[in-house]
């Protein structure tokens, strides 16, 4: 997944102090919330709108999908739906709604509302939203309590897909077809409703007393504050702002925590398959990077054991293919194909191919440790005067999403958490024609391999399909794998259920699990 804070124009701004929200009006708990602390950003709370871990971190807490997971699972099962299969062929899904299901305003939760939530991701395609995991629906149909995808091709990653947080529904009345939400109330039927959000600050959670679905623990009040830096987060957790810290503490701090005792943390840690690019723009040709002997060159230069060791205190591990370690069809193709750090093979390969240099490029990036890395992997490609690097820092997610999706970066960094625990959701949203990165960069021979892994029901016997799009990625180089991260959640002591927000590769963020302990006096 992914990949996006929330935009509100200034005159939605100048109409309600301060930006804040006050939201529904359900009954203040007296339970004090548990306050989470995140440098992921937030890009927008309408599912049509995001495509990226923090987004679809309030996703799957506000809205509910058909499908779902548990956690550790790699096969969905019915949250929304009563029941959900293939029909005659792997190109027509179906499933029933329940019948008890209604959203936080009080409407019922339909088949026709499931239609609804998919037809206007198809038809506003947001250039961050979800579009590209839906990019074989071709349509949905409703009656009575039966919604019908039918596929242009054989997926028998459908269910997964449709238990995403990219397949929320959401209320007809309330989110219109043809674009995203501007109002600032998100009704859903999900575990949480929204009690009050700040633009660009925080977010409240209440539970949500209409909630039926695949949860059956009720949570406590959570309350999300979003901070541009790990070192923002660390500065909130040294103050004790927050009683949890997740994907916010500076790399050099988890080390130590990692390593030692400390009485005053509980640390999670988990291996995930979140996975770091530096993706390389192919379009148009002109540009330096359209040349397929340039982004080798790339290949060639980058230092992951470096990058991992100096930037990252050895809180990630060097990465060499399009899916990562953990993942059915991992292989290992950049360590195969590429010396690791050859200023000579990358002079060579560039000379062959008649490329003067230093090759000039533009390199995006953001701030904090992202910055840390960028000047390292500058450091890295400017060897023996090779590339001459500009770094173009921008601090605000959207706007760095807005300006890679342009074209503007000739490369940048980028950070790619799993939709749903399958290799397909590191290759056709990456790699596949349309994908995500908008690097420019497609493949007849990858579209047709990915065609044939989503046919196999046995997901273990499309391995060497993945691994042969993989080959083609090395050689082709749309991106330059550098690393694989570890999961870290640290929560205070009275604080339990951190584990569970440790990724399982589900897209899953389990607030409900969360609980404030309370002393014995």
């Amino acid at each position: 997944m992914k990949r996006r804070s929330l935009g509100i124009t200034a005159g939605a701004c100048a109409l309600l102090a301060a930006c804040g929200y006050r939201l529904l009006p359900f009954t203040a708990s007296p339970e004090e919330p548990v306050v989470i602390g995140t440098a992921n950003s937030l890009t927008h709370l309408d599912p049509a709108g995001g495509y990226d871990s923090g987004s679809w971190a309030l996703y799957s807490n506000i809205y509910q999908p058909l499908l779902t997971f548990d956690p550790g699972a790699t096969v969905p099962r019915p949250d929304a739906a009563e029941s959900c299969g293939f029909t005659t062929s792997l190109t027509t899904y179906r499933c029933k709604v329940r019948g008890d299901l209604t959203f936080s305003n009080g409407r019922p939760v339909t088949a026709e509302a499931v239609k609804h939530s998919f037809d206007r991701i198809l038809d506003i395609r947001d250039p961050l939203g979800p579009s590209p995991l839906f990019a074989n629906l071709l349509s949905v149909e409703a009656s009575g309590p039966f919604v019908t995808f039918r596929l242009s091709t054989e997926d028998a990653t459908w269910p997964s897909k449709i238990a995403t947080p990219a397949a929320s529904i959401v209320d007809p009345a309330e989110f219109p077809r043809s674009g995203l939400r501007t109002r600032q109330t998100f009704p859903g039927s999900g575990p949480y409703v929204v009690s009050s959000y700040e633009k660009g600050a925080r977010i409240t959670l209440a539970p949500n007393p209409s909630y039926r679905g695949a949860v059956s623990r009720k949570g406590g009040p959570v309350e999300i504050r979003y901070y541009k830096t790990s070192q923002e987060v660390e500065k909130a957790w040294n103050a004790k702002e927050i009683d949890i810290a997740h994907a916010g503490l500076t790399a050099a701090t988890l080390a130590t925590l990692e390593n030692g005792e400390d009485p005053d943390v509980r640390l999670s840690v988990g291996e995930s398959t979140v996975a770091r690019h530096l993706v390389l723009n192919t379009r148009p040709p002109r540009r330096p990077l359209g040349n397929v002997a340039v982004r080798e060159a790339v290949a060639a230069l980058v230092d992951r054991g470096r990058l991992a060791e100096t930037v990252f205190k050895d809180t990630v591990s060097p990465l060499y293919s399009l899916v990562p370690r953990g993942v059915t069809g991992h292989s290992t193709d950049f360590y195969d194909v590429y010396p690791e750090s050859d200023p000579q093979w990358a002079a060579r390969r560039l000379r062959d191919a008649g490329v003067p240099t230093p090759v000039r490029i533009t390199l995006g990036h953001q701030v904090g440790s992202a910055a840390a890395e960028a000047r390292a992997l500058k450091a890295q490609l400017e060897r023996k005067g090779l590339f001459r690097v500009e770094l173009v820092e921008e601090s605000d997610w959207v706007t760095y999403q807005e300006r890679y999706k342009s074209g503007e970066f000739d490369a940048y960094v980028l950070q790619w958490s799993p939709d749903f625990p399958d290799p397909d959701t590191f290759v056709q949203p990456l790699v596949g024609s349309g994908n995500a990165l908008h690097n420019g960069y497609s493949s007849a021979e990858i579209d047709d391999s990915i065609k044939v892994t989503q046919r196999f029901v046995e997901r273990d016997r499309s391995v060497d399909r993945f691994r042969a799009i993989q080959r083609v990625v090395a050689k082709e180089v749309p991106l330059v794998p550098l690393w694989q991260k570890k999961n870290y959640v640290a929560a205070r002591p009275a604080v339990t259920g951190g584990h569970y927000l440790v990724a399982d590769n589900s897209g899953v963020w389990r607030l409900w699990e969360l609980r404030r302990e309370r002393s014995a006096g």
